[in-house]
């Protein structure tokens, strides 16, 4: 599959590498490109020839999250509209972090809030050294719901508390200790960490790697369809509140938030 905002190519070995390609605005999220994510995981879940799954981004980026412009035309939408899209979005990572073939980030740049769910619901997640991450909701009147539970369980509780309070950027190293990442590699070294890894994976029992992600995700505990649809809920209200409406258009109008008047941004 080709198309203008997401790619998606299977080579030879039964490698697949889902790319997303909005290079231009740092690959976000668009309701567009989050159905074709959807679809596109349910589609290689369903594929036996599949045996690993890459997800990366084109140009500089990993995904800089969510399109700013869309989550504010959202919380103007009907309440039941908003929600919609909102279960939309938590279907889409729930459906990564279930899918039953190994999932590896390449993590060719920067990676924002929603950006570093994608990495959070992935199995194994590589890193470009220069890359940088950050939990940015909190900064624009939102929260990381439909992500949480993801990033909860690869940051830890103790590095949430601190950096979806703080919203604050961190590089690759302290993803790494916290983490979120398994590995960091040099300028023009990812691809061939990226390459041990998938050729490690392509060595295990496709039956037997599917049994072991479930046994682990089992063990830690379910992303439920009541987590889903709480987190769903969260932030399709908080995004229509008052702070969350004033947070995005300060951000996207390049100002200060009211909130913060008198304090460095």
């Amino acid at each position: 599959m080709t198309d203008d905002i997401l790619l998606c190519d299977i080579d030879g070995r039964g490698v697949a590498t889902v790319t997303l390609n909005r290079p231009d605005i740092h690959n976000a999220f668009s309701v567009a490109l989050i159905e074709q994510l959807a679809r596109v995981f349910a589609r290689l879940d369903a594929d036996d020839t599949v045996r690993v799954v890459i997800v990366t981004g084109a140009g500089k980026s990993f995904s800089a999250g969510a399109d700013l412009n869309a989550m504010k035309q959202a919380a103007t939408l009907a309440p039941e509209r908003n929600l919609a899209q909102a279960r939309d979005a938590a279907g889409m990572f729930h459906a990564l972090n279930t899918l039953r073939h190994p999932t590896v980030a390449r993590v060719n740049g920067s990676a924002f809030a929603g950006g570093v769910g994608l990495i959070a619901c992935c199995d194994v997640a590589l890193a470009a050294d220069h890359a940088q991450f950050a939990v940015t909701e909190a900064r624009i009147g939102l929260m990381p719901s439909t992500i949480s539970p993801y990033l909860l369980a690869a940051m830890g509780p103790r590095a949430a508390r601190r950096y979806w309070l703080t919203a604050e950027r961190f590089d690759a190293h302290e993803a790494a200790r916290i983490g979120l990442v398994h590995a960091v590699a040099a300028a023009g070294q990812l691809d061939g960490l990226v390459d041990t890894v998938v050729g490690d994976l392509l060595l295990g029992a496709p039956g037997a790697i599917a049994a072991c992600k479930s046994l682990a995700q089992a063990l830690h505990g379910p992303v439920t369809a009541e987590i889903r649809e709480r987190t769903a809920q969260g932030i399709a209200r908080i995004r229509a509140s008052d702070e969350g409406r004033e947070g995005l258009a300060a951000f996207l109008e390049k100002r200060p938030p009211s909130w913060q008047n008198g304090a460095e941004s």
